[in-house]
């Protein structure tokens, strides 16, 4: 049995995935990022917040809140970083895809013309004037 091969990604991804790949401020965001957004993250959170609030503090909430709300504003800006990844690649997506179909639109529009120039040909010879077409 054999496999079906790997899809190509489309080119706009690929070049931004090029882009990121070379430079580690948007290698290490895109890991925060992914690590932030995974269960690993949330499971770790609520067992050092557990451990914080029942055996290192007595009175936890206002360290507690202060390291919670910093965090989130950390993370707020990797989800901006994340959106931000998202419409460049949206973005370049889009103006591929819109080359893409001019390109497509010009061939099309050339093979239209060149059949409707054979066609009146054709029916010039064969309507038009049938009598050249006995010999």
């Amino acid at each position: 049995m054999t496999q079906a091969p790997k899809p190509q990604p489309h080119p706009a991804f690929a070049q931004i995935r090029a882009d990121r790949a070379a430079n580690i401020q948007l290698r290490v965001a895109d890991w925060i990022t992914k690590f932030a957004g995974s269960m690993n993250f949330v499971y770790i959170h609520a067992v050092g917040f557990a451990a914080w609030m029942i055996f290192f503090e007595k009175s936890p909430w206002p360290t507690l809140t202060l390291a919670v709300s910093l965090e989130a504003i950390f993370l707020s800006t990797f989800v901006m970083i994340g959106q931000n990844r998202q419409a460049d690649f949206q973005q370049a997506k889009a103006d591929h895809d819109f080359q893409e179909q001019e390109l497509e639109l010009k061939t099309n529009t050339e093979l239209t013309r060149a059949i409707h120039a054979m066609t009146a040909e054709l029916h010039r010879r064969l309507i038009e004037d049938p009598d050249q077409n006995k010999n």
